[in-house]
């Protein structure tokens, strides 16, 4: 039977994940990874049983490229004429997480849809108006306390990581509309990221912003990198505590697991990544963004658990016959 994967990825992601050693694991188990070409036919590359892809660069791409429009045109009419075909993940899926507008939508009905209190998910505000009044008057009437992160509304690129920590009224002009406008939440410097890889997930700690005292102040804005911040070397001024700063305790991995669950249900996806923090007063866990298919950094196990689900996959379509 056919036991082909094609891997649709960027130059950079295929070299970031190492597809090359992960194309020999799977030899030994008797899959043959294909490294898709989207300026192909991809008639030509195929059959395939399964494609593993992240076309996010395509698609946002699609919207001012007619060169991307065309290969992401190609790609859906390859997938639409091998319905077989399993793909990780579907495209719409892909999509709704591309748009922080609809992501913050996702996370807050988790929110309602779990109705755990130990989880919950910060107010934002989607700003897509330039005018001054207009988002004072909508951060009002949101109830968003200061200090306030500003992010892009595009979740996907280098331009996504770019934001801003705004403290009062005054630094709302620094928000760059289309954004979002998501309450900050001190949570000792610590982010977990949550990598989900089928029915498995792990949690990594990475560094993350330090604790700011909570409401409006005359402070300028902070414009950061937050890749630059969460990497796993950083040592950035803005994620040193100040001395004696409790640290929160670390996360349920029974709420982890839950939510986990509940998300993997409502995106349709097994292949992402939350952003999560706990409250340093409240010690809830607190989700703060989504992400297609992450790095999987600092997760040794990732060979074995992409190789495992695949071969799930494989099993429950009967393609692992």
């Amino acid at each position: 039977m056919n036991r082909r994967v094609g891997f649709c990825l960027s130059d950079k992601k295929r070299k970031r994940m190492n597809l090359a050693a992960f194309a020999e694991l799977c030899q030994t188990r008797g899959i043959e990874v294909v490294e898709i070409d989207l300026s192909q036919p991809l008639d030509l590359q195929g059959p395939f049983s399964i494609i593993v892809h992240k076309l996010s660069d395509v698609i946002v791409e699609a919207e001012h490229s007619s060169q991307s429009q065309e290969l992401l045109a190609n790609f859906e009419k390859h997938v639409a004429a091998h319905p077989l075909t399993v793909l990780l993940d579907p495209l719409p899926a892909m999509r709704q997480l591309l748009d922080r507008f609809v992501s913050y939508h996702i996370m807050n009905r988790l929110h309602d849809v779990m109705a755990d209190p130990r989880i919950c998910s910060p107010p934002y505000l989607e700003i897509s108006t330039a005018d001054q009044r207009e988002i004072r008057d909508a951060v009002a009437k949101q109830q968003l306390s200061y200090p306030l992160i500003s992010k892009t509304r595009v979740a996907h690129g280098s331009r996504s990581h770019e934001m801003a920590l705004i403290f009062g009224e005054d630094g709302l002009c620094d928000a760059r509309p289309p954004c979002v406008l998501q309450s900050f939440v001190n949570h000792g410097a610590v982010l977990h990221k949550v990598f989900v890889v089928g029915q498995s997930h792990f949690t990594v700690e990475r560094p993350s912003l330090k604790n700011f005292p909570m409401g409006p102040c005359d402070r300028k804005t902070i414009f950061f990198n937050s890749h630059e911040v969460s990497k796993p070397e950083s040592s950035s001024h803005l994620t040193a505590l100040d001395e004696g700063t409790a640290l929160p305790r670390p996360p349920s991995d029974e709420v982890i697991s839950a939510m986990v669950t509940e998300l993997r249900a409502e995106l349709g996806m097994s292949l992402f990544g939350v952003d999560v923090i706990v409250n340093n007063e409240t010690e809830r866990l607190t989700v703060i963004d989504i992400n297609i298919f992450p790095s999987y950094e600092g997760v040794p196990q990732f060979f074995s658990a992409l190789l495992g689900h695949i071969e799930a996959v494989l099993g429950s379509t009967g393609c692992g016959l």
